[in-house]
């Protein structure tokens, strides 16, 4: 089966609302060979200009977090209400700083996959393990239960279009990358997982990106693995010359 690459941006705690402008304006222009869907995810307070800016391009929104209430009493959330009606499509969820930073739990998370199923937006979901897991040969193990406890409940008809992004957490902004092997070992296990759970059908049609400290230097062989189907990038997402080369990956 024959997916679309998606390559998504995911810019953290960065760009006023000036400077997100500026950016989506230039990745209009970047071009798209490869056909890529891509995404990027702003700030809140930069959500519906980067919307509005990138109106009538290839260029699709997405939140970096929602919350599992639609309102409410939840002093500086947003929910996945309001990021809808910002502009977004697409909403990260499980991002390994949400886990580690803000102490989001796997049921948490399940509660707001829920929660952006119930208004359509598209969920990547973040899975990876830290250096400590990796070198206790822990990888899969946790990678397995971060899958099952975050998707737990849902079925194969309701995660349709699910986009599920592995980052190893010692690799992001560390300048580590997992070498291209290492990425679809991880790969082709969350696949033959989504295929126990889901079906064949429903794994073969996920895609599943890497993120990890992509860059324009190593994007083409990372993309070259049969079971990455594209990349969630940090630091370079920020720079569109850069950001530009890996979108159009070779």
């Amino acid at each position: 089966m024959s997916r679309t690459p998606i390559i998504a941006g995911n810019w953290k705690m960065h760009n006023t609302i000036a400077e997100a402008t500026a950016l989506v304006a230039a990745l209009k222009e970047a071009g798209n060979k490869n056909h890529a869907e891509i995404i990027i995810a702003p700030s809140y307070t930069a959500l519906a200009v980067a919307a509005h800016t990138a109106k009538g391009s290839e260029i699709k929104i997405a939140a970096q977090d929602v919350h599992w209430e639609d309102k409410g009493a939840f002093t500086s959330a947003v929910s996945p209400v309001q990021a809808k009606d910002a502009g977004a499509t697409h909403t990260i969820i499980g991002h390994s700083e949400r886990r580690s930073v803000f102490g989001d739990t796997d049921e948490i998370l399940n509660k707001k996959v829920a929660a952006a199923l119930r208004h359509n937006l598209t969920v990547i979901f973040c899975v990876g393990e830290t250096l400590e897991e990796r070198e206790a040969n822990k990888t899969l193990d946790v990678i397995a239960a971060q899958l099952e406890n975050g998707l737990k409940g849902f079925t194969a008809e309701q995660l349709k279009g699910l986009v599920i992004a592995y980052e190893p957490v010692w690799a992001i902004g560390t300048g580590k990358t997992a070498t291209p092997e290492q990425a679809q070992e991880v790969h082709a296990a969350i696949r033959a997982q989504l295929a126990k759970t889901y079906g064949d059908e429903f794994a073969q049609a996920t895609r599943i990106l890497y993120g990890g400290s992509v860059k324009d230097t190593n994007v083409d062989e990372i993309m070259a693995k049969p079971d990455v189907d594209g990349a969630l990038v940090g630091g370079q997402s920020l720079i569109a010359d850069k950001f530009a080369r890996i979108i159009n990956f070779n």
